[in-house]
């Protein structure tokens, strides 16, 4: 224990904060660590482009190719960011065995194993997402909202698959796994019919989650995006749709990005929003700047309040937390590095803040002593703590983080 740490331990207590018991609390808290950001969420199904209302900027090289470099590399970055991780798998990374194929809709547990395997190694969980992008059978754009019967049965086998896919992921961490489902269906240009797509959209996905599941293993949800690539002007599952559709079924969370709505839109006051009505609900944690959604997560402003919301609203139990972005501009295990441990701060920082006696405050209207200490507390010590949580996890500080990227890309990513 430094005796920096020792200093800001006792400026925190002034403020009725235990920073030992903040940061043991924290040290529990589990954030999903996303497979696609290593390999520009091309998966192991398929040799095509990235399709269906996405894309991946920037050719940066060493990016996993196999299935094994691309665990090695998760394992590094792993090694470099503190706190409890649980898996994020999608669909599109199966994995077959030397001659076997089968596509997406006849997708079975077994071609998870090795990431079953992988997560128990870590003695993680996994939380799972249907791919209904980059692939032949997105007709016109659409998936579960086609007018296309046959289009659409295929999608909806393949999510029934993935409900499968998600209970036997549960059964075998013993950690119940989050399933979520985005399409980027919609339309370039106006479209003549913005009901008959969602009309069949949620058609089908009452179809995906009639298939027979446990709900205290998988946790299925709705995502929602205000447009994509090439589906610029009309998306089916928008805002409005996926929030209405998860509080009309039983069982079904809503899950927020906060990289798909509105550029003055913030996630951070719609989390206690939901939070009034769903019991639990989902958050993929991301940076948007203007029409992409997906940059590298960076301890900035809203990753604040984000985490700041869902400590306020004693939520942490109620939230499923996981990381969605794909930076192939940068190397990809920076990326990775740099926006776990971005949300690993922003979470210490909220748990850090003397959120009762700051609300005690408003609620007895003493608004200028509540700005005045909602001030003081910005310039507490919190890099000291946030060194000593790096300390005990054993990873790196910040000082030294580029220094063991730089090594591994020398070492593992510049031979590939």
């Amino acid at each position: 224990m430094s005796s920096r740490y020792q200093s800001a331990k006792q400026d925190y207590l002034k403020f009725g904060i235990d920073t030992d018991k903040v940061l043991e609390r924290l040290s529990k808290i589990p954030v999903s660590l996303h497979c696609w950001q290593g390999d520009d969420v091309t998966g192991f199904d398929h040799d095509g482009p990235l399709t269906g209302g996405i894309q991946t900027t920037g050719n940066y090289p060493g990016k996993a190719r196999t299935p094994e470099e691309l665990m090695a590399d998760m394992e590094k970055v792993m090694a470099l960011c503190p706190g409890k991780k649980k898996l994020n798998v999608h669909a599109c990374y199966a994995i077959f065995e030397k001659g076997e194929f089968v596509d997406r809709d006849k997708l079975e547990p077994k071609h998870f194993k090795k990431w079953v395997d992988f997560a128990k190694k870590h003695d993680m969980g996994i939380d799972f997402n249907p791919t209904f992008f980059s692939h032949e059978k997105v007709n016109n754009g659409l998936t579960l909202s086609s007018p296309d019967e046959d289009t659409r049965k295929f999608w909806i086998e393949h999510g029934k698959a993935c409900i499968r896919i998600s209970e036997y992921f549960a059964l075998e961490t013993g950690v119940p796994c989050v399933m979520n489902i985005w399409t980027g269906d919609g339309t370039k240009d106006i479209p003549s019919d913005r009901l008959g797509p969602r009309m069949r959209y949620k058609d089908s996905i009452e179809k995906i989650l009639a298939e027979p599941y446990d709900r205290n293993l998988v946790k299925p949800c709705v995502e929602s995006k205000v447009f994509g690539i090439g589906v610029e002007a009309y998306t089916v599952g928008s805002a409005e749709f996926s929030l209405s559709f998860a509080a009309m079924h039983e069982g079904c969370l809503p899950l927020m990005d906060n990289g798909h709505y509105h550029p003055t839109e913030v996630v951070s006051d719609k989390i206690p929003a939901l939070l009034a009505f769903f019991p639990e609900i989902a958050l993929h944690i991301t940076r948007p700047i203007r029409w992409d959604s997906d940059h590298s997560v960076l301890f900035d402003d809203e990753t604040k309040e984000m985490a700041k919301e869902i400590v306020r609203c004693d939520a942490l139990d109620k939230v499923y937390m996981a990381l969605d972005y794909f930076d192939a501009s940068i190397n990809r295990i920076s990326s990775w590095s740099v926006g776990f441990r971005s949300w690993q701060k922003a979470l210490l920082l909220a748990l850090l803040t003397p959120n009762a006696q700051l609300k005690a405050l408003q609620d007895q209207s003493k608004f200028t002593q509540l700005m005045i200490e909602q001030e003081a507390v910005k310039t507490l010590p919190f890099g000291d703590v946030w060194n000593e949580y790096c300390s005990r996890a054993g990873v790196p500080d910040d000082y030294s983080l580029y220094a063991e990227i730089e090594a591994y890309e020398k070492e593992v990513l510049s031979k590939r």
